[in-house]
């Protein structure tokens, strides 16, 4: 004789039971795999990562809620402080190890030190920060991320002061 749990295991394994596929509405296909490397070389030169035509941003940092080009949606990025943080991390592995080297070598004084380093600290991060926003932001796309994806949960309205982008749509024929 079969006890309940029993039952309930097999009935599952069978696929007559609640979690079965028959109860459920049917759900749209996957999305199409991004191409990762793609994004992220286009992140760099600062372009949209659905067309690489388009420009990612529209001032130094400011990401473009929309591409000029394609109308790609690119409000959802959430960059926050990832890019600073790389950034940082980026530069001091430059700078550090070039100044300990000089200091071994030639026992420079302080202030050979700060007109050296400080500028050159400033001219790379200001150098890098957009490429590694875009890389970042384009990741993000590729990824799906952050409500990149249509049919994710995360996703979101525009936000306040930008206008949606209608996309027309092709006839049927």
């Amino acid at each position: 004789m079969t006890t309940p749990a029993t039952m309930t295991v097999t009935n599952k394994l069978a696929g007559s039971g609640p979690g079965d596929a028959r109860g459920r509405a049917p759900q749209e296909p996957p999305s199409p795999p991004r191409a990762v490397p793609d994004a992220l070389l286009r992140g760099a030169r600062g372009l949209c990562p659905a067309c690489g035509a388009g420009r990612l941003f529209s001032s130094y940092l400011k990401v473009s809620p929309y591409c000029p080009d394609c109308d790609e949606e690119l409000y959802h990025h959430r960059a926050d402080d990832a890019p600073p943080y790389a950034t940082i991390l980026l530069v001091g592995h430059i700078v550090v190890p070039l100044m300990v080297l000089v200091e071994e070598m030639y026992r420079p004084e302080v202030w050979v030190h700060l007109v050296l380093w400080l500028p050159l600290t400033l001219v790379l991060c200001l150098t890098l920060l957009p490429p590694l926003k875009g890389m970042l932001v384009n990741l993000q796309w590729a990824l799906r991320m952050h409500g990149f994806d249509p049919q994710s949960a995360e996703r979101e309205g525009p936000p306040d002061g930008v206008v949606p982008v209608v996309r027309a749509v092709r006839p049927l024929r």
